[in-house]
């Protein structure tokens, strides 16, 4: 018996379980427009608001204008590693965040402003998750993945010495944690869609993926690749700061609110690395497939929808980005533009958080200043 023969609704659920047993899955999480409504759109963006507040005031109460490369620095790592997907089981792709990192380092406030910033770069300029679905996108990346890492590496870590083994690993497993749980808070957004906004004949208008299908097929994956990368990537990222003599190493410790003099030219060195890793980023096309529940409208029909929700369909197509795909398609070679896109991107979250921080911190002593003040 053909597809097209049965019934819509057996047809509707050969595709979720193909999908799920096939493990078409990713870590990827950029939620597209289309997949979630415009009402959990504006709940997620409501969620968000808290969270960026927060991060704002911690940036004027404990940053300076020295911080400014180093919050740079690691909002530009999360945008450069998550260009690098690493091939799943079953054809997609995935990748890791890098909040856990910077949560370990600036702190799970100031983390969510710079991850943030990276994700709302990636919509606008690279069409790398939706723009109504940015609320959404930096919850579950920028709020959840930071503020759980940091919470788990902060238990775990309890009571060690700065560099400590068991510090490292606590990064570790706070990273994977930390993504996974993040991975699991999207699984539910897209599984509440087909429960909450359904057409007349009762069809989902958006994400059609069940929460039976939605949670196991973003979680899994998760935690058999995508969050163990994130837990490897996040412990040796902090060794190599703890041992480089940058003045940064944790949240809890001052140093890591602004580099010292002498570190400026270690940090450099960093950038340095940031531009070897832009220019291998083309490796992350070689991984085959599209992230789980990031299909265009074309490709749900390809994997055997006989019609698109029609709110997904209506919004897919809502922001139009200028290098979507992060693409140049006037160079003609696909490598290039992805160099290209890197850094374009790299240098636009350099400046807006230049000029950010600089805003936020403008004519307020540095921390130091004002530690030896309260003495």
């Amino acid at each position: 018996m053909s597809i097209s023969k049965l019934s819509r609704s057996n047809r509707m659920l050969l595709v979720y379980y193909a999908a799920l047993l096939g493990w078409l899955a990713t870590s990827a999480m950029h939620i597209p427009d289309g997949y979630l409504s415009p009402v959990t759109s504006l709940v997620m963006f409501l969620l968000v608001l808290p969270f960026w507040a927060i991060g704002i005031r911690k940036i004027r109460q404990t940053m300076s204008a020295k911080s400014v490369p180093l919050i740079a620095l690691l909002a530009a790592f999360s945008f450069v590693i998550m260009m690098f997907n690493i091939p799943l089981p079953g054809g997609t792709s995935g990748h890791a965040v890098g909040a856990a990192l910077a949560a370990i380092i600036l702190g799970p406030e100031v983390a969510t402003i710079a991850v943030s910033i990276a994700l709302i770069i990636q919509a606008v300029f690279f069409g790398d998750g939706g723009i109504l679905a940015i609320g959404a996108n930096c919850f579950n990346m920028a709020v959840i993945l930071p503020y759980v890492s940091h919470a788990i590496y902060q238990f775990l870590a309890k009571n060690t010495a700065p560099g400590a083994p068991r510090r490292v690993a606590a990064a570790g497993i706070s990273g994977y944690i930390g993504l996974t749980i993040s991975a699991l808070f999207t699984a539910v957004e897209f599984g509440l869609q087909p429960l909450l906004f359904t057409a007349a004949d009762g069809s989902p208008l958006y994400a059609p993926y069940p929460l039976a299908v939605a949670i196991p097929a973003m979680v899994i994956p998760h935690m058999l690749v995508a969050s163990v990368v994130e837990g490897v990537m996040t412990s040796l990222v902090l060794v190599f700061f703890q041992r480089s003599n940058l003045g940064v190493g944790e949240a809890s410790h001052p140093a890591s609110t602004a580099l010292t003099s002498g570190a400026a030219q270690t940090l450099r060195w960093v950038w340095v690395i940031l531009g070897a890793l832009i220019i291998a980023s083309p490796l992350g096309l070689l991984a085959p497939g599209t992230a789980w529940g990031e299909w265009s409208a074309g490709e749900l029909q390809k994997l055997g929808f006989a019609s698109v929700p029609a709110g997904l369909e209506k919004l897919s197509e809502l922001w139009g980005a200028p290098l979507a795909r992060y693409n140049l398609p006037v160079l003609g070679n696909a490598s290039l533009g992805y160099v290209l896109s890197a850094l374009l991107g790299v240098a636009v979250i350099g400046l807006l958080v230049w000029l950010f921080v600089t805003l936020l911190t403008y004519g307020r002593p540095t921390p130091a200043v004002q530690e030896n003040r309260r003495n």
